[in-house]
């Protein structure tokens, strides 16, 4: 039986809104230790920091790997509130993290399996198992409130 990711993602949703704080976009991450440990929190943060790297996934990779004391996070899971893009599914894969949860897809920019299939591509050396949908239409309507209230009327 597979085990459930809604709990963790509850907690990649708190960190995406902790991100409208500083203006940016309602990411949110975390990664688990294998035992299902959080060792990782991450939200976005380039509004904030000016980084153009300063992606959700990446933020908690970086603590993650702090945390481990090495960048190989072989047997965690990242779990994301939104498809990761070709950065950081790119960052999933050579961090050899074991899986990639998410929650909504993104059809302009996702990378695992959407835009792209990154995580999934053969001729790299680390394929990560997904895991996709959870809790995706808490990550959604998050999203569609953040960029409602952004458009010009």
């Amino acid at each position: 039986m597979r085990p459930s990711y809604d709990v963790p993602m509850a907690d990649a949703l708190e960190e995406a809104r902790a991100a409208l704080a500083t203006g940016d976009v309602p990411i949110g991450a975390v990664v688990l230790d294998p035992d299902g440990a959080v060792v990782g929190r991450g939200h976005n943060v380039r509004e904030a920091e000016g980084d153009p790297t300063g992606h959700a996934e990446i933020v908690a990779l970086r603590e993650a790997a702090g945390a481990a004391g090495t960048w190989r996070l072989e047997g965690c899971t990242l779990v994301v509130t939104l498809e990761p893009c070709t950065m950081c599914a790119g960052a999933a894969v050579l961090a050899r993290v074991a899986r990639v949860v998410f929650g909504a897809h993104d059809a302009k920019a996702g990378a695992v399996g959407s835009l792209w299939d990154v995580v999934r591509d053969r001729r790299l050396n680390h394929r990560p198992e997904v895991l996709a949908g959870v809790l995706a239409a808490e990550s959604t309507t998050l999203l569609d409130e953040f960029f409602r209230e952004r458009r010009v009327p």
